[in-house]
């Protein structure tokens, strides 16, 4: 990363540190899952943008992580912020397990088999033998944490600041895993499977890794989400949650890290703008939107973004060797 990106991406956080003092609680409270979801999506990306693998069933980890947070912090105790390494551990765990098998499906099995474990965890979630720890199909009430330290702000602007580090620290460790050798491996077999394979690259664990390492962002994003909702709840991690995510990641941009916050903005806003335009058919707004994103932009908001720029730069070239 040159320079002047450096201190691009610099100031961009630094003018997204400044929003939770200039909206309004309920404003911040959005732009809090707003980076939720941009963590959830980073991972998705990871998986089907750069490794090819297509999921189905990511919300499963969503709710593994924002479970995880929720139980260690109802009946251990434990701090807010304390629960995200296990949420993480965990999905880790349950995504590398889940992609070991996963290896010998490609494609639409894939698909499949992903979209079979996000339909039913939430009724796992729900099995009377597990109601001490997830609660059932009541769900378990967590606390929102207070700012520490005494610092002069309210818990809303606290939380979206904390997951605002956060999500830096996700973004940072996704473009370093993806300029590394294991990222280098993950793209040359999206892009050529029997190549990678002959120039040494152990597939079958890159791809369980990628597997793993997915699940892993999106279970830290459920551990946020978590926290910030204070709720946690079966019928809230259905499979429509799944869908979401992949539509996040498709209008975004596959393959794109500044894709995922594309993305997560789309999902966060765009249902409520479709919301306010029609109360009695918003999905059917929410569906054009989708469309009018898909037939302007087919390489997502990142690709549009990057051609833009890239014409920007080719006029102002042509201007200066005219002068």
């Amino acid at each position: 990363m040159s320079r002047r990106q450096i201190i691009l991406v610099a100031a961009l956080v630094l003018a997204a540190g400044a929003i939770p003092f200039l909206v309004s609680d309920y404003r911040t409270f959005q732009f809090t899952l707003t980076l939720v979801y941009a963590i959830a999506l980073l991972g998705l990306n990871l998986l089907t943008g750069y490794n090819g693998q297509i999921s189905l069933g990511h919300g499963a980890f969503y709710a593994i992580g924002a479970y995880t947070a929720a139980i260690l912090m109802d009946q251990y105790g434990m701090p807010y912020w304390a629960t995200l390494p296990f949420a993480a551990l965990v999905c880790l765990v349950a995504g590398f397990l889940f992609g070991l098998p996963a290896l010998r499906l490609e494609g639409l099995y894939l698909a499949l088999a992903t979209f079979a474990l996000g339909v039913s965890l939430p009724a796992l979630l729900k099995y009377h033998h597990l109601e001490k720890w997830t609660g059932g199909v009541q769900g378990i009430v967590i606390n929102k944490p207070d700012p520490p330290f005494g610092l002069p702000i309210n818990p809303d602007q606290w939380l979206y600041l904390f997951t605002l580090a956060v999500a830096v620290l996700m973004f940072v460790l996704a473009w370093n895993l993806l300029r590394g050798r294991i990222g280098r491996a993950m793209i040359a077999i999206r892009d050529q499977h029997i190549a990678a394979e002959a120039m040494g690259i152990n597939t079958a664990m890159v791809k369980s890794l990628a597997f793993g390492v997915s699940a892993m962002y999106t279970g830290v994003a459920g551990a946020l989400g978590a926290i910030a909702i204070q709720y946690v709840a079966p019928d809230s991690f259905n499979i429509f949650v799944s869908i979401v995510f992949l539509v996040g990641i498709v209008i975004g941009g596959l393959a794109s890290i500044s894709g995922a916050i594309y993305g997560a903005l789309f999902i966060q806003f765009v249902p409520n703008i479709a919301d306010e335009i029609s109360r009695a058919a918003p999905w059917a707004i929410f569906g054009v939107f989708l469309l009018v994103f898909v037939y302007l932009m087919p390489m997502g908001v990142a690709g549009a973004v990057r051609m833009a720029l890239a014409r920007l730069a080719r006029k102002a070239q042509n201007r200066s060797q005219s002068t």
